[in-house]
């Protein structure tokens, strides 16, 4: 299995209530037999150009495992779902993941290096 990233923009109408479409997302991603590793939701943002009319969507971020041949009937799925404007389902460099990573872990071992200033 690899890792990729999916982000998937939402019609703005569904800003009260997104969650049935992305149980679909989520059900779409299970049924191709992947993992869905990291969730993330941007909220409503400005889109750069209009997507079907709208200026404005719901953005929402997956990390997920695949298999090789799952990307190309995900993106095919979300394709045709109702309420989604657009998605983008990208691999993840696994270098560039190590190393974010890598320096992560070290901006936090000097945090616990740093010793505290005390108030006076």
């Amino acid at each position: 299995m690899k890792d990729y990233e999916l982000t998937v923009l939402l019609h703005p109408d569904l800003e009260m209530n997104p969650d049935p479409v992305i149980e679909k997302v989520k059900k779409i991603i299970d049924q191709t037999g992947g993992k869905i590793t990291k969730e993330e939701d941007e909220g409503k943002k400005r889109l750069a150009y209009p997507i079907k009319g709208q200026a404005f969507a719901l953005y929402y971020f997956f990390d997920v495992s695949l298999n090789s041949d799952a990307p190309g009937k995900i993106a095919a799925a979300l394709n045709i779902t109702d309420g989604v404007l657009r998605c983008l389902l990208v691999r993840t460099d696994e270098r560039k993941a190590k190393l974010m990573a890598l320096q992560a872990e070290e901006s936090q071992k000097e945090e616990e290096q740093k010793p505290e200033k005390e108030d006076n």
